[in-house]
């Protein structure tokens, strides 16, 4: 039988991982080819320009525009605390005076002339890219940043809210169908990754960051949760931004669904050792999913694999997700491959495949709506 490909969610027991760690704009590159680092390790250091505040001189001093840089009693570019003066008018002789003051630490940048405006900016903002996984840089990229390898175990989610940490695996369950519980997790979990089953709820999130737990790994999460947790509906937009105390990577699917036998089996192989992990998720152009990344020397116990799959491609039974709505997060089985092109309400015509999403629900998806997962 001819194989369909379509991609999947990576699991590799044992793997080589490069990532890139650059700044949002020019700086300076703390470290050089060659070198070993850990997750913690800065690698690169710039400063944003700190933000612009606004005094109306002219209003405050009583003069025109055009009159405040002769008021001024420190000079443009003047380094000045919060409450200190800059500029100074009098009246009636000498008798009253008005004074212009640094409403926060700044520097004087500009006076104008035509507005009367004093603008001052903030002290810079310091931005410092760490290396993210422990490794060895590979590249230095000048003035931008560099590229970091690591060998070891990798896992795919299909998707995440928070931003990256890290932090020692932590197995909070017995099984991968098992429902990750506030009772199962105990006072050792502050500044760990915990691994859960089949679900967590809103509630028990909240409990996980109560004890000072940095991620947690589990199978299902639900929408209406993930709503309720986060306050808001999450768009479409690239996710990882979220400032919520903890990092949340779902491997399976919107739910209560059981961890893939083969994702659980080797996260449980990896407890205890350090692990990164990010949320930062994106399905549409440019995919990025949410990962765990395991350094480690050696493949953790025996059948090394280096790209986690074995598949070929789509065939009847294979076990899928759906990536994009209506059906997204639900897993299925394929149960028909059609070879001809189906037309769709675009009326683009793709090859599709049929769907068992179990309980006698099928549908028909194009090809492209779905990826391959392994239990």
């Amino acid at each position: 039988m001819a194989h369909s490909y379509t991609p999947g969610l990576k699991v590799a027991r044992f793997t080589v991982v490069r990532r890139e760690r650059k700044l949002p704009l020019a700086g300076t590159v703390l470290v050089t080819v060659g070198q070993t680092v850990e997750a913690e390790t800065v690698v690169a250091r710039t400063e944003l320009p700190g933000n612009v505040q606004t005094v109306n001189a002219a209003n405050i001093l009583g003069v025109l525009p055009e009159d405040v840089p002769d008021c001024l009693i420190k000079p443009i570019g003047s380094h000045l605390k919060k409450g200190e003066a800059f500029a100074e008018s009098r009246s009636f002789f000498g008798l009253f005076k008005s004074r212009c003051t640094a409403p926060v630490d700044s520097t004087l940048e500009i006076i104008s002339t035509v507005t009367g405006q004093a603008i001052l900016r903030e002290p810079p903002i310091p931005v410092e890219v760490d290396a993210y996984v422990d490794g060895t840089v590979v590249e230095v990229h000048e003035g931008q940043g560099v590229t970091v390898e690591t060998r070891g175990s990798f896992i795919q989610g299909i998707f995440g809210i928070g931003g990256e940490t890290v932090g020692s695996l932590h197995i909070c369950v017995d099984g991968p169908g098992d429902v990750l519980t506030e009772a199962r997790i105990g006072e050792e979990v502050r500044g760990k990754i915990l691994v859960g089953g089949s679900h967590v709820s809103t509630k028990v999130l909240r409990y996980a960051i109560q004890r000072g737990a940095r991620a947690v790994v589990v199978g299902g999460f639900d929408d209406h949760d993930l709503r309720e947790f986060l306050g808001y509906d999450l768009g479409v937009a690239i996710t990882g931004s979220e400032e919520k105390g903890i990092t949340l990577v779902v491997t399976e699917g919107f739910g209560e669904i059981p961890m893939a036998g083969r994702t659980f089996e080797l996260l449980k192989q990896c407890e205890g050792k350090k692990a990164s992990v990010s949320g930062a998720t994106q399905i549409r152009a440019g995919v990025l999913r949410p990962e765990i990344v395991v350094p480690q020397a050696v493949a953790p116990g025996a059948g090394a694999d280096g790209d986690g799959g074995g598949h070929a491609g789509l065939e009847l039974g294979s076990v899928i997700r759906v990536i994009r709505e209506p059906f997204f997060g639900r897993l299925g089985k394929v149960v028909a491959l059609p070879p001809e092109l189906m037309a769709l309400e675009t009326e683009a015509k793709v090859r599709v495949l049929e769907v068992d999403f179990g309980n006698g629900s099928k549908s028909i998806l194009p090809r492209a709506n779905v990826e391959m997962i392994e239990s």
